[in-house]
């Protein structure tokens, strides 16, 4: 919530050699957002840590549980389902009431299930730590990115790209940490690992401010939704199916990259770096499309991503050796970069219900996208990973027509101030 101003700096605001009252309240509103925002990337930070254990530590899995590639496309698939279940419930609920129960529990949830899947001794106990660990997931996502909006400032996207990054980062620190630690005390030891999260949570149960209210209490789950899209309802499908189909490749490609990297002689701690580097250069690529979202609009910068993205990932498939860690930087680059475009643009085009519009874009579209997984789990197992991951990368650069769909969105930055 915006700092409070006292009487004495009311005073000083008002004096002849101050900036005005005026001045002095925008200045020290800057303030707060800064600080708030850096908490909420925090937050996004610790919650994604532990949720991209998962990916890196397949390998590990389907050995100790003997797992097939359809189970393994399962896992993913029903942790994204969850994401698609509950992300609109709660953004929903985050437009209603202001609590600090999803914003702050949320995390809570992936902190204390995720390290136990490396003690979970069966598929079905492994499938179930994951759930409620997706489920912890979900719950914060659309809370925390519709707070970004209120306390990010003018320059929306590119606030909205640093809340991104922070659990981009994520996932790029979590997997090289929690393949080193397997390597060094076992995959038994990572319930260890949750410790650290219960520190920052505390960390940030003293820092993070209840969310604004959106009063929206009248409206009824699908009022709520009628009246916040409206006649940009068309614009809002488009911009889904365009991060569905994201989500769908990108998720594929971390899901599976790993596999098929064990399958090729990559130590753990290798296809944890290839992760590392992957979504790490997503976070730059999404920090630098929101840097040019706020200056040459949004259609644009999904142009020049989608077109990157295909060539990309067929060169991350096909340079062989060590030139994987840089093509995985490139690949990531590229197909991570338009994930803060597209729910900045849903919030741009629905203000009213910020949080139920992330909900759409982080839960909804990334939650469907992923379900699909499982479908290719199921190709690999009949095809084999990478001719099926090659015939995927050519998805993005056909959205591109799409994109021409919607119209241009003049962002926070670039309107006319009054």
């Amino acid at each position: 919530m915006a700092q409070e101003i006292s009487f004495n700096e009311l005073k000083k605001a008002a004096a002849p050699e101050g900036r005005g009252l005026c001045g002095n309240m925008m200045e020290q509103s800057r303030a707060a957002n800064v600080k708030v925002t850096f908490a909420l990337t925090l937050i996004h930070f610790i919650g994604d840590f532990y949720g991209s254990f998962i990916n890196p530590l397949l390998p590990a899995l389907v050995e100790k549980l003997t797992l097939t590639l359809t189970q393994v496309g399962l896992l993913g698939g029903i942790s994204r389902l969850l994401a698609f279940v509950v992300q609109p419930p709660v953004g929903y609920l985050a437009d209603h009431y202001r609590t600090r129960f999803f914003v702050l529990g949320g995390p809570l949830l992936a902190i204390i299930f995720i390290p136990l899947v490396g003690i979970a001794p069966s598929f079905l106990i492994l499938l179930s730590f994951m759930c409620l660990g997706s489920i912890g997931s979900s719950m914060y996502h659309p809370t925390a990115a519709g707070m970004v909006s209120t306390y990010g400032g003018k320059h929306f996207g590119f606030s909205m790209s640093i809340f991104i990054m922070g659990g981009t980062l994520a996932f790029g620190a979590g997997p090289v940490f929690i393949t080193y630690f397997v390597t060094s005390y076992g995959l038994s030891a990572s319930p260890l690992t949750m410790i650290f999260g219960l520190l920052v949570t505390v960390l940030l149960c003293k820092i993070v401010p209840r969310p604004r209210g959106e009063q929206l209490k009248k409206f009824g789950f699908v009022g709520l939704i009628r009246d916040a899209l409206g006649t940009v309802w068309k614009s809002i499908l488009v911009i889904w199916v365009v991060r569905v189909l994201q989500a769908f490749v990108s998720q594929s490609f971390l899901i599976f990259i790993p596999i098929l990297c064990a399958t090729e002689g990559y130590s753990l701690v290798a296809i944890g770096t290839i992760v590392s580097l992957y979504t790490v250069a997503g976070a730059l690529g999404g920090l630098l499309a929101g840097y040019l979202v706020d200056r040459i609009g949004y259609k644009p910068v999904f142009y020049g991503a989608l077109g990157l993205t295909t060539p990309s990932l067929y060169v991350l498939l096909s340079v062989p050796g060590n030139w994987i860690y840089a093509t995985a930087c490139l690949a990531g680059f590229a197909a991570m970069a338009t994930t803060p475009v597209g729910v900045a643009m849903a919030q741009e085009l629905v203000p009213q219900a910020r949080s139920t519009a992330s909900s759409l874009m982080m839960g909804l579209a990334f939650g469907s996208g992923g379900m699909l997984t499982a479908l290719t789990g199921k190709l690999a197992d009949m095809f084999a990973i990478r001719p099926v991951l090659s015939v995927l990368a050519i998805i993005p650069i056909l959205t591109i027509s799409l994109i021409f769909l919607v119209p241009e969105i003049r962002t926070a930055a670039r309107k006319p101030q009054p």
